[in-house]
């Protein structure tokens, strides 16, 4: 009796979720972005090309510094696909990027952190600006969880080329998509 009172009292003990390494942003939803956070006349959309804001928690141990990369997939018929925003370097002290901070200056990026250059050719966000009738597009937005303080990747490297880089010294990865499509 002991014994199945206790194991009962065990059980019924709340049960801690495991914590899980998660990234969001409170700034779109699913299919539902803000005219703001879409690509501008440069990309050929009417937007202002405000970069979303991202949450993230409970990165792995040892974490000590971050790469966020956003990429469409679906881009150029899904053949090729399409980098909208590489940002790495960010401190480990980040829980998130507030919303603008990918402007073309960086302004608004945490102490150290370095944008890249998308495929658009210059830094900074550049907002999803699908083409007409093209379907929906996948927006994929990853953050690696980086063991270096600082990535370790060539100056002139391209999107491909510093995730590759990324893969190496990352001790972990989340993922967020959100949908658009015009």
């Amino acid at each position: 009796m002991r014994t199945l009172l206790a194991f009962l009292a065990i059980s019924a003990l709340p049960v801690s979720p495991t914590l899980a390494f998660d990234i969001s942003s409170p700034s779109v939803s699913d299919g539902h972005w803000d005219s703001k956070y879409i690509g501008d006349k440069a990309g050929g959309c009417d937007g202002q090309n405000v970069s979303i804001a991202l949450d993230w928690k409970d990165p792995p141990a040892g974490t000590r510094s971050y790469m966020l990369t956003m990429y469409d997939p679906n881009a150029l018929g899904g053949g090729v696909g399409w980098w909208h925003w590489q940002v790495w370097n960010i401190p480990a002290s980040a829980a998130g990027l507030p919303e603008g901070a990918g402007s073309k200056s960086g302004k608004g990026l945490p102490k150290g952190a370095v944008q890249g250059k998308g495929d658009l050719g210059r830094a900074g966000y550049l907002g999803p600006c699908p083409g007409t009738g093209s379907g929906v597009h996948h927006y994929v937005i990853t953050l690696y969880a980086m063991k270096l303080a600082k990535l370790e990747t060539e100056s002139a490297a391209t999107p491909t080329m510093m995730v590759a880089d990324a893969m190496r010294d990352a001790l972990g990865k989340t993922s967020v998509t959100y949908t658009y499509s015009r």
